[in-house]
């Protein structure tokens, strides 16, 4: 029959093989993640003393920390809608290009308005990167350890986030030029960058074209046979070849839309207004060492990511999407009801915030492509990604002149009310896709 697949006799070798590149595929979205995180995590850590050399208002500091974001806010979709055209390959290799180019201006920077511009089209990467990588893991990967495999590339953005912070934090205290600082992104990009030449296209990309000869040709070299089975269980719709951001709101994908958007701006919203400036909140909080505090955070963040990789193949996606978000809720309202009277309380609840948020950033990995077709994957987690990005903006944007003239109170409850907004879509509309194959999921 046309759509089964006869014993081609694999060689343990060749299986080896095919086991090595998932592995390898995973470090190459992982190494993409982790530069994701370090650009992002020490801008708060040296933004003092770029406020002081270049003289920056309140408003521009929001600016320069929120840069990123927005331009994530246009690379996302973007990125997303290239890949989906063009495919996943090029856009793979295209945001590192840009991530270098960026790393490297940033030695060179002197005025407020240049970094705002290299640290938006830095954003513009990051974009590109979610839009791209999840998707391109997601078919590629195998259903039993799917979720795994995509986990572990959060880990490496918490990891990249904690140590971009850290080396921030201690370079700036032995009084290291701050351009300098920005710019040491260029190491890690570069070497991601090398690895990644060569990386083949997703052959469920190219079936979702009609290609089916390329796409098992690739599937044939590079998967198992139970996933070039899968893959040729794909249908083909030429209908939805070229889908477009307005498929996205079709009864087809509106359900999974509105989810994974919801979800996405219930993770990222408050952890971007806190994280950015977490040493400031936590000190107007009453936590004398705002950076000792924010540090055990994030490092609090690695371990959420750690136990979300256990547990993804063991419960329920429904269950990991739904609870994380519930528990985030309690301890940013239990924050908002004690005030600066407990510190004790204040810290204990951070620190609950921090696990499980970074539970619910995680799951956020998985579920581009359980959820979205080969189709509008790529459509799908960059407009997800670009909303969440506003949301985060406008929070970064306006935290530094919120705490200034209103107190942190503000920002803590408007963090609960997102955290309980997404814990009720999560639980209206996520779907359970835990051990499907894609071909199931989609078939």
């Amino acid at each position: 029959m046309e759509n089964s697949l006869h014993s081609t006799g694999v060689t343990g070798g060749e299986l080896v093989n095919k086991r090595n590149y998932i592995k390898k595929l995973t470090w190459l979205m992982a190494g993409g993640m982790f530069v994701d995180g370090f650009v992002l995590g020490y801008i708060g850590a040296v933004l003092p003393s770029i406020t002081k050399d270049l003289g920056l208002s309140a408003a521009w500091q929001g600016l320069i920390g929120a840069a990123a974001l927005l331009g994530c806010l246009f690379g996302a979709p973007m990125g997303g809608w290239f890949s989906d055209r063009l495919g996943r390959r090029s856009m793979f290799t295209f945001d590192l290009m840009l991530f270098v180019v960026c790393s490297i201006a940033q030695f060179f920077v002197s005025d407020a308005y240049t970094l705002f511009i290299i640290r938006f089209f830095m954003g513009v990467a990051i974009g590109i990167e979610y839009a791209v990588g999840w998707p391109l893991l997601a078919e590629f990967a195998p259903a039993r350890i799917r979720g795994k495999l995509l986990c572990l590339t959060e880990i490496a953005w918490y990891v990249g986030f904690l140590a971009s912070y850290s080396l921030g934090y201690a370079l700036t205290i032995q009084s290291v030029q701050w351009n300098i600082i920005l710019g040491l992104s260029t190491v890690p990009t570069l070497i991601v960058l090398v690895m990644r030449l060569g990386t083949p296209e997703s052959p469920r990309w190219l079936m979702s074209k009609g290609r089916k000869e390329e796409a098992m040709k690739i599937a044939a070299k590079y998967m198992g046979k139970e996933e070039q089975q899968d893959v040729l269980n794909q249908k083909y719709d030429s209908t939805t070849a070229n889908a477009s951001f307005a498929d996205l709101f079709k009864s087809k994908n509106i359900k999974a839309t509105i989810f994974y958007t919801t979800a996405f701006i219930g993770s990222a919203a408050p952890y971007f207004a806190i994280a950015f400036f977490v040493s400031t909140v936590l000190e107007k909080l009453g936590l004398k060492d705002g950076f000792a505090g924010g540090l055990f955070l994030n490092a609090l963040a690695v371990v959420g990511t750690i136990v979300t990789t256990l547990l993804i193949e063991r419960i329920s996606r429904r269950k990991m999407a739904i609870y994380p978000f519930l528990v985030c809720t309690v301890a940013l309202v239990t924050i908002g009801l004690v005030g600066n009277a407990s510190p004790l309380v204040i810290t204990i609840c951070f620190l609950i915030f921090s696990l499980f948020n970074a539970i619910s950033g995680t799951v956020l990995a998985v579920f581009p492509g359980e959820i979205f077709s080969s189709e509008v994957s790529g459509l799908g987690t960059g407009f997800a990604t670009s909303m969440s990005r506003v949301a985060a903006c406008v929070g970064t944007f306006l935290v530094p002149t919120i705490i200034k003239t209103h107190g942190v109170d503000i920002i803590i409850w408007a963090s609960a009310l997102i955290c309980f907004a997404a814990t009720i879509v999560a639980y209206l509309f996520c779907p359970e896709t835990k051990g499907k194959k894609l071909s199931e999921i989609f078939g």
